[in-house]
C-alpha cells in the first residue's frame, strides 16, 4: 500500500473549539449538499452522454450492422433451440414445501411458544426506557459523554493539519499535539475528492449559517489536482460535505446556465481549470483568499460570498507557491515553473509588476518574517536565494541576490523561516533529509542534518506559537508524521542559546513524536535500508 504525506499546516493554540460540534443533517443540510452534488451528477451523465455519441459515430463510420445481424441470429439460435419452461408447483418434490403459500403471513398459526425462560410467563415490557423504573441512566448519556471527553481539545494544544493520501484514497488527518504530554494522535478527518496538493488554515468562517461574517472561527481551505477548492470547518466533525467550493463547482447557477456548453480547459476570470497548487490566507484583509494553479493564473477569492473577486496572469507556466506580504498587506508575492518571482500589487493589476529570476523551476517562496524588506525562494536544484526586494532587476535575467545557498543536492520541497526566532530556518528536500540552519549577517551556516525516516520529505514546518516556537513538523512520502523538539539537539541548544528559556545542564534527550504508520504503508519500503538490512539511522553532520 503506497502512501504518503503531500503537505501539512499548523493551527495555533485558541482557535479551535474546546468541543467540536458533531455534523448535524438536518433538511437545510440536505438541501445544499443535494444541489452541489447534483453539479457532479450532470458533469457525470453529460461526460457519459458525450462518449456514447462519439462511440456511436465511430461504430456507424466503421459500419456495425453486421454485428447486429449477429445478434438477431443468436437470438433466433436460441428460441429456436428450446423455449423457457413454467415452473409447475404441483410437482411432487416441490409440493411439500408449501411455494404457493410462500408469501402468506401466519396470523394464527399454532405451535409451542418460544419464550427465553418457559418458567416465566409474561415479562414486563416498556416502550419507553424512560418509563422502566430499573434504568436510572437516559439512552446515550454515557456514550455522549464519553465521546465528548475524547474530542476535547485543550487550550494548550496544538491542531496539525495533514494532507495525507493511501493508495487511491485522500483525505485530511486532523492531528492533536500536545506537548506537555508527548503525545500526537489523530483527533478526525477529511475525506477529499483528489490528491491534495496545498492547505491553508483560515481564522474566519466561510458559509456558515448564524454566525457573524467576520468572527474567529477554524477552518481550512484545501487545493488539489482538481481545479475547484474545498472549504471545511475543522470545529465538526463528520462531515459530509464541505462549507463552500471555491470554483466551478460550488456554483449551481452558473453551471445550469453553461450545461448544455462543452467544457473548456482555457484559463478564464472566475474560476481554476486545473490544479490548485498553492493557497495563502491574508491575515489583514481575513476574507481575502489568494490561489495558485497550474493553469498559470493567480486568483483572489472573497470568502464572504465564496467568489472569485479578481484573477491575475503574471506568470507564463505553472504558479506553484504564494505568500503575503506581512506589513504591506495587498502585495503578494508569487513563484512560477517559469523561473521567474513577482511581487505585485494585488490592487493594481495593470501594474508592471518587479520580476526576479532564478536558475531552475521555483518550488517555494516565503517573505523574511524578521525584515520585510527581504524574502526567500527555493529552486527544484536545491538552491535557497535571498532577495531585497528594493533591489529590483530591469530584468530577470539581472537578478542579484544578496546570497545563494546550495542547500541539498536535489529538489527542495519544503523550507520554512522561524517566527518566534530570527535566523533559524529549516529545508526539507527529496534526499530525505531535513536540515536546520543559523543566518547571521554574513550568510547561513548549518547547524544539524537529519534523515528523520518520513522517506523524500515534503513538508517542514515550524509551530506557530512562542511556547513551541522549537517544534518542527516533517512529513514525506512514507506516510507519517513527526514533531521533532530541536530545542533537545545539542548544536541547536548551542546555536540558538539565547532564545532557550529552558536551559537545562548536562545531556539532553532528544525528542521525536510521531504516530505509527501501518508496516505496509510506506511506497518506498526496503528503500532507507542499508547493506545489512537495517534501517538508516539519525546521522549527524
Amino acid at each position: 500500500m503506497s502512501t504518503m504525506i503531500t503537505t501539512s499546516a499548523w493551527v495555533p493554540r485558541g482557535f479551535a473549539a474546546p468541543f467540536p460540534a458533531k455534523y448535524n443533517f438536518d433538511e437545510s443540510e440536505f438541501e445544499r449538499i443535494a444541489s452541489l452534488a447534483k453539479l457532479h451528477l450532470d458533469d457525470a451523465n453529460e461526460d457519459l452522454q458525450e462518449a456514447q455519441e462519439e462511440e456511436n459515430d465511430t461504430n456507424d463510420k466503421n459500419g456495425t450492422s453486421s454485428e447486429k445481424q449477429v445478434a438477431s441470429s443468436d437470438n433466433k439460435t436460441i428460441a429456436q433451440n428450446g423455449e423457457t419452461e413454467d415452473i409447475d408447483l404441483d410437482d411432487a418434490d416441490l409440493k411439500k414445501y408449501n411455494l404457493d403459500q410462500y408469501d402468506n403471513d401466519e396470523e394464527d398459526a399454532e405451535g409451542q411458544r418460544m419464550d427465553m425462560f418457559g418458567n416465566i410467563k409474561s415479562l414486563a415490557y416498556y416502550e419507553s426506557n424512560k418509563d422502566d423504573p430499573y434504568i436510572t441512566i437516559p439512552d446515550g448519556e454515557d456514550d455522549e459523554d464519553d465521546d465528548r471527553e475524547e474530542l476535547q481539545i485543550l487550550a494548550t494544544d496544538n491542531l496539525l493539519l495533514s494532507a495525507k493520501v493511501e493508495d487511491e484514497l485522500a483525505h485530511l488527518e486532523v492531528y492533536v499535539y500536545e506537548d506537555e504530554a508527548d503525545n500526537l494522535y489523530v483527533h478526525h478527518d477529511i475525506m477529499l475528492p483528489a490528491i491534495p496538493l496545498c492547505v491553508e488554515w483560515l481564522d474566519i468562517p466561510v458559509s456558515k449559517s448564524n454566525v457573524e461574517k467576520d468572527s474567529i472561527a477554524n477552518f481550512v481551505a484545501i487545493g488539489t489536482m482538481d481545479p475547484d477548492i474545498e472549504v471545511w470547518d475543522l470545529d465538526t466533525v463528520d462531515c459530509m460535505y464541505p462549507n463552500a467550493i471555491l470554483g466551478r463547482g460550488g456554483n449551481p447557477q452558473e453551471e445550469g446556465k453553461k450545461k448544455k456548453k462543452k467544457k473548456s480547459k482555457k484559463a478564464n476570470d472566475e474560476y481554476h481549470v486545473d490544479a490548485v497548487l498553492s493557497l495563502a490566507a491574508n491575515r489583514k484583509h481575513r476574507n481575502l483568499l489568494a490561489s495558485a494553479s497550474a493553469d498559470k493564473t493567480v486568483k483572489l477569492w472573497d470568502l464572504h460570498t465564496a467568489k472569485c473577486a479578481k484573477s491575475y496572469s503574471y506568470h507564463t507556466d505553472k504558479v506553484c507557491s504564494l505568500a503575503w506580504h506581512s506589513v504591506e498587506s495587498t502585495v503578494l508575492l508569487s513563484g512560477s515553473y517559469d523561473r521567474t518571482i513577482v511581487a505585485a500589487d494585488m490592487r493594481a493589476p495593470e501594474a508592471n509588476a518587479p520580476r526576479w529570476g532564478v536558475e531552475s523551476d521555483v518550488e517555494n517562496v516565503r517573505w523574511d518574517p524578521h525584515d520585510p524588506n527581504f524574502f526567500y525562494v527555493s529552486t527544484e536544484n536545491g538552491i535557497i536565494h535571498y532577495h531585497d526586494i528594493r533591489n529590483a532587476p530591469p530584468n530577470p535575467s539581472a537578478s542579484k541576490p544578496l546570497w545563494t545557498l546550495q542547500a541539498h543536492d536535489e529538489s527542495l520541497s519544503s523550507f520554512d523561516i522561524n517566527q518566534h526566532i530570527p535566523g533559524y530556518m529549516a529545508t526539507g528536500s527529496t534526499d530525505k533529509t531535513v536540515k536546520l540552519w543559523n543566518i547571521q549577517p554574513t550568510g547561513p551556516a548549518m547547524v544539524v542534518s537529519r534523515n528523520l525516516d518520513v522517506g523524500k520529505v515534503f513538508s517542514t514546518n515550524f509551530a506557530p506559537d512562542a511556547e513551541v516556537a522549537f517544534r518542527l513538523a516533517v512529513a514525506g512520502s512514507k506516510g507519517t508524521m513527526h514533531v521533532w523538539d530541536t530545542s533537545t539537539n545539542a548544536a541547536v541548544r548551542q546555536a540558538f542559546a539565547h532564545k532557550i528559556s529552558n536551559k537545562i545542564e548536562g545531556e539532553v534527550q532528544e525528542r521525536l513524536i510521531g504516530v505509527e504508520a501501518d508496516d505496509s504503508s510506506s511506497d518506498e519500503e526496503g528503500e532507507d535500508e542499508d547493506e545489512n538490512g537495517e534501517p538508516e539511522s539519525m546521522d549527524e553532520d
